[in-house]
């Protein structure tokens, strides 16, 4: 039986959290400390734990099948290879910072300066789009360190918090790109092996699905009910119940996350009562 050849980060930001997506999608994974492969026992995926780095280039040479990894990535390492995914987690930037004493007002301040950075690929793009020379100093690892030992004049890194920056006394001024974890496909994958990527995809968009939803339960007079319809942004139609009290009924429906509140005080200024939101393990559409 064929397997599916997954890559993830074998430690840093994103390897909790997509060992959590796939014990989320109902695949149980046995990896020990220090494992650097293993294999799912009831779904026919085998997990290689790599650096973070290599994962591009085992995705064109086609070692594994697929990979989760931040886009930021591909932008640097693999332009060619598609994303089937986007993972809504481990967002981050990549963007240009300058000491907090670096009078800055516009990119063609950087003419002609010294830029420490891990993306030298994506650095040279941006300063070529910009029309703007720099001297690029290519480093891995703590280029955050390099202006204050007199290496560079700025450095472009991954952002956060922004709180290492901080630490180091320096500040944002550019944003390159904005990157979030990806679910990337290698360009040779197999048939039999893309038919199992499609149903692990279904799974993770289930999941995903289910992040951005909560599940919602109010009671409202029924002559409300044709009112609230309007507000509720739901999958087909409501799910009317009638209550033990005549002339009310109990309302169920889904709504996404990031208008939750402005949905809540709709419902509320249209007579909803007793509002209960749960979260949702799974949505299959």
């Amino acid at each position: 039986m064929s397997t599916l050849k997954i890559a993830i980060q074998k430690s840093g930001r994103l390897n909790e959290d997509s060992i959590q997506i796939l014990k989320d999608c109902g695949i149980s994974i046995n990896n020990g400390n220090d494992q650097l492969k293993a294999e799912a026992t009831n779904f026919p995926l085998e997990v290689l734990f790599l650096r973070n780095s290599d994962i591009p280039q085992y995705l064109i040479d086609g070692v594994v099948d697929v990979a989760i990894l931040g886009d930021n990535l591909l932008v640097e390492k693999g332009q060619n290879i598609q994303v089937v995914e986007k993972l809504g987690f481990s967002k981050c930037k990549v963007s240009v910072a300058v000491p907090k004493t670096f009078q800055y007002n516009s990119i063609q301040d950087l003419e002609g300066l010294r830029i420490a950075t891990s993306y030298p690929n994506t650095v040279l793009n941006y300063f070529k789009s910009k029309n703007v020379t720099v001297e690029l100093h290519q480093i891995s690892g703590s280029v955050e360190i390099a202006p204050n030992i007199g290496l560079s004049d700025a450095i472009v890194d991954i952002v956060s918090s922004g709180s290492t920056l901080f630490k180091n006394n320096l500040k944002e001024v550019e944003v390159i790109l904005k990157s979030e974890a990806v679910l990337a496909v290698s360009p040779s994958i197999s048939n039999e092996n893309q038919i199992i990527l499609d149903k692990l995809l279904f799974r993770i968009q289930s999941v995903l699905k289910a992040r951005k939803s909560k599940y919602i339960l109010m009671n409202i007079p029924n002559n409300k009910i044709e009112e609230i319809s309007k507000i509720l942004p739901v999958l087909k139609s409501l799910t009317v119940m009638p209550l033990a009290e005549e002339g009310w009924s109990s309302v169920h429906s889904v709504i996404e996350e990031e208008t939750f509140w402005d949905v809540i005080d709709k419902l509320k200024n249209a007579g909803a009562e007793g509002i209960l939101v749960c979260p949702i393990e799974k949505m299959v559409l």
